[in-house]
């Protein structure tokens, strides 16, 4: 359907803009009626000829959906109708993705759909989590409340997210440019080197002779090199999408040193924060169970995780299985059995999830600190060789002229 620009008067005379997705004039017309709101102006709005390309359009941001969550809540809160609300924020929605996104949520529910299957039609931006959450607060008419649980879990979420990546930018950043002024040393200035000490003749010291065929190796096979690099990528990312290769992948990383345990944590702060968001929000624990596991993000960690559920489905604890799954750490097991014999399972949940949060932190320091140094100390030390090994044969010149 079209989308219409236009502007109105309320019957206390203030103006109104605004953009709808309407079938024509008429029925945007009858639309803005039933809002108390009188038309002075609609026209078509111009069709972006890159609007149907996604590759030219932005993305939704995660702060998009937390403002959009914050301030639906409080319009709920306020007694605003639902489709009240919606117009106001798809007004104001400044990302054109987002601003369609909620015009046909907007229209769906008009339609007469839920404001939670309208949400699942748009999982790219609305998760399983969050339509699940809306559908529970829909029930238990606590929508407000439950968007507001959804928005903190959100930024909390992020926030852990953001913290790992921050963790990896710098290596990755120092580690890029090691490479690169490694290959720029290697195919621009050792060749220069190379052939003023062909042009004095004489035997070569070993190092110095070692980084000259190291050089010629590189200029020479430089294409097999880059299309064997690209073969390596590409095999890699196929096989780490097949079943096997994820699984092994994802148990391996957890092994790995100082990363593992950072991702381990990581991977018990958004479990416990996720479930306890769910349970606290009415949702059964099966199906909260069920979503955990599909947003967990490891693949040993969704194992884990659907081990527990079936193992509840059986009868038996939480903690039972939680800790039968090796992924978990006993304190945390302990403290869940704790929350199930109390009670307040989502409380626990949640007194887990903000410890865990507070590792995960410490946990980025500490590799932060210890992979600074030696990053710096490979770069210094590799570049710091090859200038040794161009200097050598000049000081062996130097001495013999002495």
């Amino acid at each position: 359907m079209p989308i219409y620009i236009w502007e109105g008067k309320t019957p206390q005379g203030s103006i109104q803009k605004g953009e709808n997705e309407a079938a024509d004039e008429n029925s945007l017309k009858k639309m803005l009626q039933q809002q108390n709101i009188r038309p002075t102006k609609i026209k078509k709005k111009p069709k972006d000829l890159l609007e149907d390309i996604p590759l030219f359009q932005p993305s939704v941001k995660t702060k998009d959906l937390i403002l959009f969550t914050r301030q639906f809540s409080t319009m709920i809160d306020a007694g605003l109708p639902l489709i009240q609300g919606l117009e106001i924020l798809t007004n104001q929605a400044e990302n054109p993705t987002f601003k369609k996104i909620l015009m046909q949520v907007k229209s769906d529910v008009e339609g007469g759909s839920s404001f939670a299957d309208a949400l699942q039609k748009h999982p790219k931006v609305f998760d399983k989590l969050y339509c699940n959450l809306v559908a529970a607060g829909e029930m238990g008419g606590i929508l407000d409340t439950i968007l507001q649980r959804l928005a903190a879990y959100i930024e909390k979420n992020a926030k852990l997210v953001s913290k790992v990546k921050g963790a990896m930018v710098y290596p990755s950043v120092i580690g890029v440019v090691a490479i690169v002024v490694i290959i720029v040393m290697l195919v621009f200035v050792i060749p220069v080197f190379a052939e003023m000490f062909d042009s004095f003749g004489g035997e070569l010291p070993g190092l110095t002779k070692g980084v000259v065929d190291l050089s010629n190796f590189l200029r020479g096979n430089w294409l097999y090199l880059s299309i064997g690099a690209a073969a390596f990528i590409f095999a890699f990312k196929k096989f780490k999408g097949t079943d096997k290769g994820e699984y092994l992948f994802d148990k391996y990383i957890l092994k790995f040193p100082i990363i593992g345990d950072l991702l381990r944590k990581v991977a018990v702060a958004k479990f416990t924060r996720t479930l306890g968001t769910m349970i606290s929000s009415g949702v059964p624990i099966l199906d909260g169970l069920d979503i955990v596991a599909k947003t967990s993000g490891n693949r040993i960690v969704e194992d884990a995780i659907i081990a527990t559920k079936n193992s509840i489905s059986e009868g038996k604890t939480i903690a039972e299985p939680l800790l039968q799954s090796g992924v978990f750490p006993p304190m945390v097991c302990q403290m869940v059995a704790v929350g199930e014999s109390t009670g307040a399972l989502d409380n626990m949940l949640g007194k887990i999830a903000e410890f865990y949060e507070e590792e995960v932190d410490q946990a980025v320091e500490t590799l932060t600190s210890m992979i600074e140094p030696v990053m710096m100390i490979f770069l210094g030390g590799t570049v710091g060789t090859m200038l040794a090994a161009m200097y050598l044969p000049i000081f062996k010149i130097a001495g013999a002229v002495e």
